[in-house]
């Protein structure tokens, strides 16, 4: 189906035009139209329109209702739980987990195409889900990798940016600068200042993320081997037969099929985490103000190198390799762990990789990644290690009657994993999540721009306020 023609169909989004005809305004000769595979679009424009009905169906018959109330401790401790944005690509259950379009991970696991031989669920795959709200077949996961390679070329001026930093910046740090520079390939921002319509905002909006996906590979291994070899030029592949973790493998220098399955499977974990998470609410709050993909991102990975969101995973492993040493050689046990974790949370430290925010079962990406180690690496000292942990840590957290979810996260296991392959560089580890997570925090901006979401522009109060709101009330119902 030609592009054009996709276009010239009409469907509305709370009551206006969400397409407009070919023929439209917007389509000057100065706006170039994005260049995506027809059927990728045809998929979006399907979904889009369900949700578009969805969408108006809303805004006449529930617009004005509450979704619940907010507590004073919501709105000091961080905003938890407190229900105010649409996020349409995933979503978290205290209990069941993270589930993408409604499916879980063992599941995903079981649908999504796999790389001929391999076992693991291609990233791209979960990508097309999270765009179309289908599982693809093998064939339309080719279509979107050869999306992504046509749009995988990063420019000199960005490796040129990162060499004017010094050799031993963090690799975060260099990541979100990298992404900066590269927002000068920016299609919606040039869209948007030649003046398109707001109702094409995602087609741009989509141009932009494929090519966020398609070159943060190729900036992040540059990035590793600067900070940590000997600063060669990276040359993505061009061969259709290579996906795209195994692309990103090879750059940084590890090629072997076994690791390949890895990557699949660490890239497939770490992608969503429905939008309230730090990196994801970044990545949507300045995307919001209109700001283009790549500037948005960068935001986001601003946020997931911070020791509370991203950056725990490298955490998690230091504290695991603090228990090498103290273990001297000697085989753990559940004796000796129980001593250094107790130790840990009365020297007023936190045990990295257990609990999470909103999750009450064990992480069900971790889960995932215990079960390769258990098929691949049942024998590997570190991983022995990390299942006493598994065994010992969360009764020691439940005793304390302070921790509400004791069980491990997805950052307890990421480093045991990438170690027994010799991937030894921790501070790297957070640059793997975030090349993960772009395809998730993408994904739900080209839908925001589907959705026609506003700036998002939450209300804040001071102390005093929230003090003499919560007095007048107690007065009133005294009164009553």
């Amino acid at each position: 189906m030609a592009f054009r023609s996709l276009i010239s169909r009409n469907f509305s989004l709370g009551g206006s035009k969400f397409l407009q005809p070919a023929n439209a305004r917007f389509f000057s000769a100065v706006v170039s139209r994005p260049d995506v595979a027809p059927v990728l679009l045809e998929k979006i424009e399907g979904l889009g329109k369900a949700k578009a009905l969805q969408m108006k169906r809303l805004k006449a018959e529930h617009w004005t209702k509450t979704l619940g109330q907010v507590s004073v401790e919501q709105c000091i401790g961080g905003g938890r739980s407190i229900k105010s944005m649409v996020t349409e690509t995933s979503e978290l259950d205290p209990e069941r987990g993270i589930t993408f379009r409604g499916l879980s991970i063992p599941q995903l696991q079981e649908k999504l195409p796999k790389a001929p031989g391999g076992n693991e669920p291609l990233p791209e795959g979960l990508l097309w889900l999270l765009l179309t709200g289908e599982i693809p077949t093998y064939p339309e996961v080719q279509i979107l990798q050869g999306e992504l390679r046509k749009r995988q070329d990063v420019p000199k001026h960005v490796f040129d940016a990162l060499n004017a930093m010094p050799k031993g910046t963090h690799p975060m740090t260099q990541l979100v600068m990298g992404l900066t520079a590269l927002q000068t390939e920016s299609v919606f921002a040039d869209a948007y200042a030649k003046g398109m319509n707001k109702k094409d905002y995602w087609l741009y909006a989509l141009e932009d993320a494929l090519g966020v996906i398609a070159k943060i590979p190729v900036v992040a291994a540059y990035i590793f081997r600067r900070s940590f070899g000997d600063g060669e030029m990276v040359t993505p592949s061009t061969d259709p037969n290579v996906d795209w973790s195994a692309n990103y493998a090879n750059m940084l220098g590890y090629n072997t099929p076994q690791f390949h399955e890895l990557m699949r499977l660490y890239l497939f974990l770490h992608a969503d985490h429905e939008g309230g998470n730090v990196s994801a609410h970044a990545t949507h709050l300045v995307g919001s103000a209109l700001s283009d993909p790549y500037l948005s991102v960068a935001a986001g990975m601003a946020g997931l190198a911070g020791p509370l969101h991203g950056l725990a995973n490298q955490e998690c492993l230091k504290w695991i390799m603090d228990v090498v040493k103290d273990l001297n050689g000697k085989p753990p046990t559940e004796e000796f762990v129980q001593k250094l974790a107790e130790q840990t949370l009365s020297s007023g430290r936190v045990i990295p990789g257990f609990g999470h925010a909103v999750l009450r079962v064990t992480d069900p990406r971790y889960t995932a990644q215990r079960e390769f180690a258990l098929k691949h690496l049942p024998d590997d000292e570190l991983f022995k290690l990390v299942d006493v942990c598994f065994k010992t840590i969360p009764p020691i957290l439940q005793k304390t009657g302070k921790v509400k979810n004791p069980w491990p996260n997805v950052d307890a296991h990421s480093g045991c994993l990438l170690q027994h392959y010799g991937f030894k560089e921790a501070e790297y580890f957070t640059v793997l999540f975030g090349v993960s997570r772009a395809i998730g925090v993408m994904s739900q901006l080209v839908w925001s721009r589907i959705l026609g979401l506003p700036i998002e522009r939450p209300k804040s109060v001071p102390l005093d306020w929230i003090e003499e709101f919560c007095e007048m009330s107690q007065n009133a119902r005294m009164r009553t």
